[in-house]
Parts: C-alpha cells; structure tokens; sequence
C-alpha cells in the first residue's frame, strides 16, 4: 500500500511541475506577431518590453503611466525626448500623481515651466535599464548615482526588503515599479512616487 501512495504521489508532482514549466514556457515564449501599440501591465520588478519608436512612444504604450506621458506633452518635453538622447525616463505611475495633495496636479498643468522642471528630475541621459542599473549597483557596492537632464543628482539604492529605490536631493524617495519599456531612444522605469 505505501508504495501505491507513493507512486500516486510521485505522477502527482510529475504532472504539476510538468504543468508548471508549461505555464513557465507560455509565459516567457516571445510572440512574434506585429503589433502597432503594446499595453503592458507588470508586477513590480517584472521586466515590460514595449514595440516604441521613441522613449516618449514607450511611455504612450503603458496606459499605468498616461498621466506622466499627458505631463510631458503639457510641459512640451515630448519632442526632446523623442528625438534626442538616450534617456532613461523614472516615470511616476498614475497612482503616483494620484497621491500627490489635492490641487497640485492641476496648478501643475497650468504652470509648464514648473512641470517640466519637476519632469526632468525624472529623466537622465543614458540607458538604464533593469541589466545596466544592476551593474551601476554592483559597482557602487550597493548604491549608485546618476545624474538628470538638468543637472540634479539621483541616488539609487536598494531597500532592506530587495528594492530598488531612487532618492533625489531633496530626500524624495520612490521605488521602482516597473523596468525595461523601451523604445528607440531609450527606456522607461516606472516609479511609485513623484519626486518633486
């Protein structure tokens, strides 16, 4: 008898890590079909590819953070950002611009100049994605910096609980929500805060 419980037992687990791994291979077998917009909804840390010509387009193509690509058409920062670069975008998610005290969004949106102040302390030259903000980490024995489009310095660094968490001068602090939406000119990482 033990050993019939132990057979039923042994296909048992066969059959689930078989279905397991197939889940596994569904979830990561690339789809080569044409696509012409990709919405790409990630749990925090999952990597998200997006089909974009241009990082501004990589942003468009994730509907969590279409408050921050209607931002950087209002602040006029969309043909930068398009054309020029590499940039890497640390974009704050929706719920982000959510949180922010009643009023601010909209006196935000009246005041372009302000806005795009506060936006291009959410962008850097260069590309860092999930691979190359690893590496930066790993050189910087756990934190590194990087420096935005105009001039302020951002800390990144990683939190007691493994995440990855970006700090500006201010003592603003967000964590990384999303990595890798990439487009031509360079990629976007979604944050769960608004540094301003």
């Amino acid at each position: 008898m033990n050993y019939a419980k132990r057979s039923i037992l042994a296909l048992g687990a066969v059959l689930f890590l078989g279905v397991a791994a197939n889940n596994a291979s569904a979830q990561t077998t690339p789809d080569t079909t044409k696509k012409t917009t990709t919405t790409t909804t990630t749990a925090a840390g999952a990597p998200a590819q997006a089909d974009a010509a241009n990082v501004v387009q990589a942003l468009q193509s994730n509907s969590d953070y279409s408050t921050a690509f209607d931002l950087v058409k209002t602040a006029k920062l969309d043909s930068a950002l398009a054309t020029g670069g590499p940039y890497t975008i640390f974009a704050p998610n929706n719920n982000a611009f959510s949180a922010l005290p009643a009023g601010t969004l909209d006196a935000l949106k009246k005041d372009p100049a302000k806005l795009a102040t506060i936006l291009k302390g959410h962008v850097v030259t260069g590309v860092y994605d999930k691979a190359g903000l690893i590496k930066a980490l790993s050189a910087g024995k756990g934190k590194a910096t990087v420096t935005t489009i105009d001039g302020q310095t951002l800390t990144l660094s990683v939190t007691a609980d493994k995440k990855l968490q970006l700090s500006n001068a201010a003592g603003k602090s967000a964590q990384v929500v999303l990595f890798d939406l990439k487009g031509g000119t360079g990629v976007v990482n979604g944050l769960n805060a608004v540094l301003q």
